[in-house]
Order: structure tokens, then C-alpha cells, then sequence
């Protein structure tokens, strides 16, 4: 098989995860498009160790063990992500990305958000 097949199928995949990080306003399809563009270069490199390991016959097929080292970085990846999201979908009531980063920055007027008033609004409710 010629190496073009996987790369330009990795290149696909990863042009989709980069769409959907970009595009996306929801927290776990941003993780699910991480994990895709993950995805792409791990193709990407068990291609080119098997492509490489054809022309050296004493390799060490470091493409594959990198390979494994980043599956198992994206596993914690999106472990923790994941908890987080919830954590925050629980506290804030959305994982919209856009509206947690104008709650993070202010209120939703654009005022800057004032500790005491918001300690009277927990008193009266």
C-alpha cells in the first residue's frame, strides 16, 4: 500500500477535527474533535514507521510506540476533560463554551461582577 492512502486520509481526519474545535460551541464535541485530531497522528505515525521500517530492516518501530505513549495520553486527556465539563455542567447549568467564557469574564451585561452584590443576592434568595 503507498503511503499517500493514510496520509491523506490522516489529513482528512485531522482537517475535521479542526473544523469541530473551531465550529463547535459545545464542551464534549470540542473534546470528541481533539480526539480525532489525535487520531490523525496516530495514523500518521504508525504509516510512516511501517513506510520507514521497509527501507531499514533494524528499526525499533518508535512510530508505534509513540503511537501507544499518545493513546494513552489521550485516554487521561479525555478523562479528566470530561470530569471537568461536568463539574462545570453541574455548577453553571450549560456547556456552551461561549457563554462560560462571558460568565468567566463578567456578568452577562458586561459588568464586572462585584463580590458583595452577589453575596446579597445568596442572602435574599
Amino acid at each position: 500500500m503507498h503511503l499517500a492512502y493514510p496520509a491523506v486520509l490522516s489529513a482528512l481526519l485531522f482537517c475535521t477535527g479542526l473544523y469541530g474545535v473551531l465550529a463547535r460551541r459545545n464542551a464534549i464535541l470540542v473534546l470528541m474533535s481533539v480526539e480525532l485530531m489525535l487520531n490523525a497522528v496516530n495514523l500518521n505515525l504508525v504509516a510512516f514507521d511501517v513506510w520507514l521500517s521497509k527501507a531499514a530492516r533494524d528499526t525499533l518501530h518508535s512510530g508505534q510506540a509513540l503511537t501507544l505513549f499518545t493513546i494513552a495520553i489521550a485516554a487521561a486527556e479525555i478523562g479528566i476533560g470530561l470530569a471537568i465539563v461536568l463539574a462545570v455542567y453541574r455548577n453553571r447549568g450549560t456547556s456552551d463554551i461561549d457563554r462560560l467564557r462571558d460568565t468567566a469574564e463578567g456578568r452577562e451585561d458586561g459588568t464586572p461582577t462585584d463580590g458583595a452584590a452577589d453575596e446579597k443576592a445568596e442572602a435574599t434568595a
